[in-house]
């Protein structure tokens, strides 16, 4: 009896055995046809990389020459071709965003510091969206613990309940710095005052945790408590409108996926949440508030340490930073609704332009000898789409300056197929 079980049992493993070899065989090949295709792709991926180099590098030297025309107000034609001309500088650079959003980027010194030479892109788009949910969530949950930490500090004068909050905050804008430094790496748009701000509140924790107590940090504590109940309650505020203000421009497009809330105002705030501004100004000027009173107790207090001085300037710095920063959007948005240029930050600029044909064809009736000579310096150019396009009447043509969109130029490369063909 005990021999038929084993020759069952070893029947079943060799059936087993036969399939899963079969399977093997089959994973075998779709390895290494992955292999072959992920070598192709990292070959394609480094071909794209270079390429937008180069075209920003190209997109430079233009814009520089550009700006460097001289127009002559009486020249209207003249005018309009270095109107195009900007216009589809400004197109073809938003182009160049897109491709690198699905491009490998350079990590910053402070990730490769931190990290080492460590790939940190997210190619994947969904991949990366949750990576910068994750984010918004990390900031949330760690503010409502600041929250809970500075009440408790409130209420009950432990010496235990003050160092476990400065802590929180050198882990939490350590961890920030580091996060916000992949999402910037991934596409994330992080103004530099707001990333130097971080690392400057890094550097404030460190200094409050090693405080040692005293009559000095005695003198402040209740005041720097209430502080920080204030600024938890603020940064909760502004999570929840900013991240309903976010949802709402990026599905009108005036926002990207990768976008996300970050401290202070922005320009993209006017919409819904310029009633923050009040809050934010009291915050900033708290923070003045308290370097004033930190030097004062660092002038009347003996035993007042050198934690008392380098706080008072590390809130002065804050403070003034923020309250400038802040201060600075509100005449470059009046600044953009003067010039009217909210319109072309939008990444689909197309609807916005007049089209080139429309135009030269109007020039070409008020002025045909110069739309004669525009379209010889189009000629003698070394690119192939700008001449095709200029040997074909192509009736409302949205760019013939050589700024054709990727539907264009397919249509350009089928033609010619089919002439050789």
């Amino acid at each position: 009896m005990p021999c038929l079980i084993m020759q069952d049992q070893l029947e079943v493993c060799m059936k087993d055995w036969a399939e899963l070899a079969d399977e093997y065989r089959d994973l075998e090949l779709r390895h290494k046809e992955y292999r072959e295709t992920l070598e192709k792709c990292m070959a394609l991926q480094k071909k794209c990389t270079s390429g937008v180099t180069h075209q920003k590098y190209r997109l430079g030297v233009i814009k520089k020459l550009a700006r460097e025309i001289e127009v002559n107000p009486s020249k209207k034609e003249e005018a309009g071709e270095v109107e195009d001309l900007q216009k589809d500088l400004m197109r073809r650079s938003a182009q160049l965003d897109q491709m690198q959003e699905v491009l490998p980027r350079k990590s910053g010194r402070y990730l490769r510091a931190i990290l080492g030479n460590v790939d940190c892109n997210i190619l994947d788009r969904n991949e990366k969206y949750q990576y910068k949910e994750q984010y918004e969530q990390f900031k949330l949950i760690v503010n409502l613990l600041g929250g809970v930490l500075a009440i408790a500090s409130y209420f009950f004068d432990f010496m235990v309940l003050d160092k476990l909050g400065m802590f929180l905050i050198v882990w939490y804008y350590c961890t920030l710095t580091i996060r916000e430094s992949i999402l910037i790496v991934n596409g994330s748009r992080i103004k530099g005052w707001w990333r130097f701000h971080h690392f400057v509140s890094v550097v404030a924790g460190g200094i409050l945790l090693v405080w040692p107590g005293g009559s000095a940090y005695t003198a402040y504590r209740g005041q720097h408590v209430t502080f920080n109940i204030y600024v938890t309650l603020l940064q909760l505020l502004q999570f929840q409108y900013q991240k309903g203000c976010l949802y709402r421009l990026r599905s009108l497009g005036e926002r990207k996926d990768m976008d996300i809330t970050i401290d202070g105002f922005h320009s993209w705030m006017w919409k819904g949440l310029v009633w923050l501004l009040p809050f934010l100004y009291f915050g900033y000027l708290f923070e003045i508030y308290n370097a004033y009173a930190l030097y004062y107790i660092y002038i009347q207090f003996p035993d007042a340490t050198w934690h008392v001085a380098a706080m008072s300037i590390l809130f002065l710095m804050l403070g003034l930073g923020n309250l400038i920063t802040v201060s600075m959007t509100i005449p470059k948005k009046l600044k953009d609704r003067t010039h009217s240029l909210l319109k072309y930050r939008f990444t689909r600029l197309d609807k916005y332009f007049w089209s080139h044909r429309k135009r030269r064809d109007s020039d070409r009736q008020a002025n045909p000898k110069f739309s004669d000579e525009v379209d010889r310096v189009l000629r003698r150019s070394n690119s192939e789409i700008i001449r095709h396009s200029l040997s074909k009447e192509i009736p409302e043509d949205p760019d013939e300056s050589g700024s054709q969109s990727s539907e264009e130029v397919e249509v350009v490369q089928e033609d010619e197929e089919k002439k050789d063909v």
